[in-house]
């Protein structure tokens, strides 16, 4: 996957692509895949890099969403766990199971709880990892020496799917390659074309080299998420705004103050939302919140509000209590909840919505990423429907992912490079330099930066601390670090000057410091 490659296609385009996405993130991704696997001539373009929105700042997790199913929406969460199973058998090297305990105080909360993730098992099906159970208090304590002991009466556990979100982002641009999709990051659509007040195609700018291109399809999909308000606009001025942006916040801690390999939930908050601690690349991950906003960022900034509510309510559970001082990284992500009324965004579905303009300008907003792949083949279907492409089945579910490789041990190493990981290997054999670590804090080495380059289409510096690695979100400061020795790397692959890298670290410098509690 090769970005110069990528521009070339653009330059010299067939007269017309059947399909062209908008957004990069994991609808985007997904329907382009879905688009290609049909055998349709398909463009994605990417305003920033891939997954660099909402799409890299989730909880980590393919689930089928125990809040729906205390909403009563059975029809989200079935489809969620079908397609759990679903990304489970495609991509093994990127989603494992992973165990989740939720601890019991009150003696009715066992009947409660448990009655509820029976239906959860049930709704799973055959694709259901193990069957919840209980365990006793000391099973408990021994699971999680620093969960509070006091009152406990015991625990559940049930069992769910963990990955890692960007590198599935990642997986997906690569699968749509080896597809002969063509996928662009840091490419903007600035405008729509119409022919007969049909929109036919888009003008987009390229954000590195400075083109302009004048692409033609026969439809046109907005997957742009958060930003879909703006491409609808683009369409129709008139546009009624659809998109309701709800920020979540995460915090990430060492993993010392839940030294498990189980992840817990506390499945209610004041706010009524449920809230994860995850083990994650030898990490813990904690989220997360729901705060309304009132417009979408690309860039957003967690609330000290958000950080406190986390702090607050982990504490409660926690023997050892984390302070501001502790937090590692915390990162916010927006939600593209879709308007339905003025209720609260975490009462909001996350069903996905298809809407086509007058102009057939086709827009799916909502979903989250465990559905992906639905959300894709749906509005497949309604493109193929709209622009008369000639029928061809969806034939995702049974599409092997980039690099797929069975019998995967885990998450926190390089299995999620899956058979890539033998190149890089090869890399580091050939040169011993490139095994050196970056950090001794951080689980990434220097040949990771030169495969993000030339296999992965990373063009900044945070683009591989943050996306192609996950350094900016494990630690912070870390990264900032390495920050100057990753853009060298970077400069030298990429034929970039002095001045290059020092733009480069001065803008992720100024990027991260958003990224811990001063």
């Amino acid at each position: 996957m090769n970005r110069n490659r990528m521009i070339d296609y653009l330059k010299f385009s067939p007269d017309i692509y059947d399909i062209i996405v908008i957004g990069g993130g994991a609808t985007g991704l997904g329907t382009a895949l879905d688009a290609a696997q049909r055998g349709y001539k398909t463009l994605l373009l990417e305003q920033s890099d891939f997954a660099k929105g909402t799409s890299s700042r989730s909880t980590k997790l393919i689930h089928g969403g125990l809040r729906y199913l205390k909403q009563g929406n059975i029809h989200l969460v079935k489809e969620a766990l079908t397609e759990r199973g679903i990304i489970f058998k495609n991509a093994p090297h990127l989603v494992q199971p992973i165990a989740f305990m939720l601890p019991i105080y009150k003696w009715w909360e066992t009947p409660f709880y448990m009655s509820g993730l029976k239906i959860y098992d049930l709704l799973a099906g055959s694709s259901s990892f193990q069957k919840s159970k209980r365990i006793s208090k000391e099973e408990v304590h021994e699971k999680f020496p620093t969960l509070e002991f006091k009152n406990l009466k015991g625990g559940i556990v049930y069992y769910d799917g963990q990955f890692d979100d960007t590198r599935l982002a990642i997986c997906l641009a690569q699968t749509c390659v080896d597809l002969d999709a063509v996928v662009v990051n840091y490419c903007k659509v600035t405008s729509l074309i119409k022919k007969n007040h049909k929109v036919c195609g888009v003008i987009a700018h390229d954000e590195i080299d400075k083109q302009e291109f004048r692409l033609h399809s026969k439809v046109v999909i907005n997957a742009t998420g958060i930003f879909s308000d703006q491409i609808r606009k683009m369409d129709n001025e008139a546009s009624l705004e659809m998109i309701t942006p709800s920020q979540g916040v995460h915090l990430v801690l060492d993993k010392s103050f839940l030294p498990s390999n189980m992840s817990m939930i506390i499945p209610q908050t004041k706010d009524n939302r449920v809230l994860f601690m995850v083990p994650w690349h030898n990490r813990i991950l904690v989220g997360t919140t729901d705060t309304k906003i009132e417009a979408p960022l690309l860039e957003p900034v967690a609330f000290k509000k958000e950080v406190s509510f986390l702090l607050e309510h982990i504490s409660k559970y926690l023997t050892k209590k984390p302070t501001e001082k502790d937090i590692l990284s915390v990162f916010a992500g927006i939600r593209p909840l879709v308007k339905k009324s003025d209720k609260k965004t975490a009462a909001l579905s996350r069903n996905h919505v298809i809407t086509v303009s007058d102009s057939n300008l086709i827009t799916i907003s909502g979903g989250k990423w465990t559905t992906y792949r639905k959300m894709a083949e749906d509005v497949v279907n309604k493109a193929m429907e709209v622009a008369s492409l000639k029928p061809m089945p969806c034939q995702t579910r049974q599409t092997k992912l980039h690099g797929f490789q069975e019998n995967i041990q885990g998450i926190d190493s390089w299995d999620f490079y899956g058979s890539d990981k033998d190149a890089i290997t090869r890399m580091i054999h050939e040169n011993p330099e490139l095994g050196i670590p970056l950090h001794p804090d951080l689980p990434y080495l220097t040949a990771e930066v030169i495969w993000a380059i030339r296999h992965e289409m990373a063009q900044t510096v945070e683009d591989f601390l943050s996306r192609r690695s996950r350094a900016l979100l494990l630690d912070a400061r870390a990264s900032i670090k390495i920050a100057a020795k990753v853009a060298e790397l970077m400069a030298n692959e990429l034929g970039k000057d002095k001045q290059w890298i020092n733009n480069q670290v001065e803008n992720f410098t100024a990027l991260a410091k958003n990224y811990f509690i001063d």
